[in-house]
C-alpha cells in the first residue's frame, strides 16, 4: 500500500483529536475510495453519450435559468 500526506486545517485537526478512538485514515482512505468510484462511474456514462458540446451547453443554461429562478422564488 502507498502512504500518502494530506494538510488539513488546525481546526479539523482540533475535532478530529477530540474523536481520537475513529481511525482517521480509514475515513480518508473510504472518502478517496468513494470518489475514484463515482469519477469512474462518470467517465462510462460520458463515454457512451451521444451529447455534443453544444448540447450540453445548452443544457448547462437551461438547469442554470432554472436554479436561478428557484433561488429568486425562495428568498
Amino acid at each position: 500500500m502507498v502512504n500518502m500526506t494530506l494538510s488539513i486545517p488546525q481546526e479539523l485537526h482540533k475535532i478530529m483529536k477530540k474523536y481520537s478512538y475513529i481511525k482517521w485514515s480509514e475515513v480518508a482512505r473510504q472518502a478517496i475510495l468513494q470518489r475514484a468510484k463515482d469519477l469512474e462511474l462518470l467517465e462510462k456514462i460520458a463515454a457512451r453519450s451521444t451529447l455534443t458540446m453544444k448540447d450540453v451547453e445548452e443544457l448547462d443554461e437551461i438547469i442554470k435559468k432554472g436554479l436561478a429562478r428557484r433561488h429568486r422564488a425562495t428568498s
